[in-house]
């Protein structure tokens, strides 16, 4: 699929362009912005996204991280790969070549939304080994009754012709189309990243391996492994989330003993996007509180997000 986004054009602005780099692994060009020093984590945007969704968040964990945000297959400057390497076996299989070409073993992994299941997957198998996993809105369950019955072979069936990723994306040139999208997310974000969203909406190749990933996404087998998850999980969850049900969550911290939940009030699917600080201080203090971070744990401060400063 011709039409992804072009670097030399479309990235001369990209937020926090500094910290990009490409590299090759798993037969893909990828890119990648590391930032910072300390522990390394993963951080893992969501299907349809970039880099770009970590604008704000990656500098704030930089200060204590070892920050790697790749753009996952086929999204942003990364390349496309094979349509069955667009599944999440085939994702998390393609991370963990990228984490060698890097020669990093994160001890953390943050996801967002799919990026999360990646994650899971991914620590499931053995891929991607950190300590601890953080999940932002994560999509970790199957989609019930009718809606789950029917989202996978529509995305399959949108996904076999270019068509439908070139209508979107001519779509996607009306902003009213993608303020809709956003809008439905429960998210109310800055004009900033309302504006690169556009741009990638705007990309048919981009919009073609987000359909991918849809089209190939199956989260049966993870739903049942997820009792199998070893180390502590923290469930970051926007009580205004109109993508992933919050009460989803209820659910995973059924499955997974060693998950913990903390609730953003008023915050919708992209809440790292609406709150990026009050997200760090969570992830800061969830770190140090197990170990992976030195200094005191937030209890001694009067706001969480003052964790930060410390």
């Amino acid at each position: 699929m011709n039409g992804k986004p072009v670097w030399e054009r479309d990235g001369r602005d990209w937020p926090n362009r500094e910290a990009s780099r490409f590299v090759q692994a798993g037969g893909l060009r990828w890119h990648v912005q590391v930032s910072g020093s300390g522990p390394a984590a993963l951080l893992l945007h969501g299907t349809g996204a970039s880099t770009h969704s970590w604008r704000d968040l990656a500098p704030l964990l930089a200060r204590h991280f070892t920050v790697i945000a790749p753009d996952l297959p086929g999204h942003g400057f990364t390349a496309t790969p094979p349509a069955a390497r667009l599944s999440l076996d085939g994702m998390s299989w393609l991370l963990a070549q990228l984490m060698a070409a890097l020669g990093v073993s994160p001890v953390l992994g943050i996801g967002h939304s799919a990026g999360a299941a990646i994650l899971a997957r991914g620590s499931l198998d053995g891929r991607i080994t950190p300590a601890a996993l953080v999940s932002i809105n994560g999509a970790l369950l199957m989609l019930r009754g009718l809606p789950g019955s029917l989202f996978a072979p529509l995305a399959r069936t949108l996904a076999r012709t270019s068509l439908a990723a070139r209508l979107f994306a001519w779509r996607a040139g009306d902003p009213a189309t993608v303020a809709r999208l956003l809008d439905s997310t429960g998210s109310r974000i800055d004009p900033v990243g309302a504006a690169l969203y556009a741009r990638l909406a705007r990309s048919p190749g981009h919009v073609a391996a987000a359909l991918g990933m849809m089209a190939n996404w199956d989260l049966r087998a993870l739903e049942q492994d997820l009792p199998r998850l070893a180390g502590p999980m923290l469930l970051m969850t926007g009580d205004k989330d109109g993508t992933v049900p919050p009460a989803e969550a209820r659910e995973v911290l059924r499955l997974v003993r060693g998950a913990s939940e903390v609730v953003l009030p008023g915050l919708g699917h992209l809440a790292h996007e609406e709150r990026p600080e009050r997200t760090a201080a969570e992830i800061v203090h969830f770190a140090r509180a197990h170990g992976l971070l030195s200094g005191a744990e937030c209890q001694a401060y009067d706001t969480v997000e003052r964790c930060l400063m410390d």
